[in-house]
């Protein structure tokens, strides 16, 4: 089995300080980044992540959000909350990231798999010409797209692992919700998800 780790969004917006800010999203970033630089990198093929990267994506944006689909502006392209956490970007731009996929340009687009490299390579497909077969999915949010990336990659045809202790989820309940889901779609999950305050 030749095993890949997808890094899920772990952008400055979604941190503390942000506009969608999720609480431990600093503390996953810190420990993500040194997950990738540590001895545990050899055990993935490749190290990927992605990135939202919202141009136009209609009513993903809203004054008056729900924060279940609809959320205020957050990782507009070419903005600083667009960028990856100062605490992971170093890792980034050392490069212990061998991908970036981007997503969301004109849609909500909450899964890595719907996310392109910058030629415009689809994540599943960058993945297969890697001989991937198995991926573990870490990142922000656990309870929305570390989930709706962990989902897909398994319709994808990928064995998946979710590490629960490099994510962090917006809420108790939707977290909870989603390990369900997760693990009802056949997920392996590994490790406590961090739930704080955001």
């Amino acid at each position: 089995m030749t095993r890949a780790l997808i890094v899920v969004d772990v952008q400055k917006d979604f941190c503390e300080g942000g506009s969608v800010p999720v609480g431990g999203g600093a503390d996953r970033a810190r420990a993500i980044a040194d997950l990738v630089q540590g001895p545990e990198r050899n055990g993935w093929s490749r190290v990927v992540a992605t990135r939202d990267h919202h141009v136009d994506p209609g009513g993903h944006f809203s004054p008056d959000p729900d924060f279940r689909d609809s959320f205020p502006v957050h990782c507009v392209a070419g903005s600083e909350g667009g960028e990856f956490h100062p605490l992971f970007a170093p890792a980034v731009e050392a490069g212990a990231v061998d991908e970036v996929f981007y997503k969301g340009a004109h849609s909500a687009s909450k899964s890595g798999f719907e996310g392109f490299t910058a030629e415009g390579t689809p994540m599943a497909d960058w993945l297969r010409d890697q001989g991937v077969d198995a991926v573990d999915v870490v990142g922000i949010a656990t309870d929305h797209c570390v989930k709706a990336t962990a989902l897909d990659a398994v319709k994808a045809g990928f064995t998946t692992r979710v590490l629960l202790d490099y994510t962090a989820g917006v809420a108790a309940d939707t977290t909870d919700a989603a390990l369900g889901e997760l693990g009802r779609a056949g997920v392996d999950l590994a490790g406590t998800p961090v739930v704080l305050a955001g």
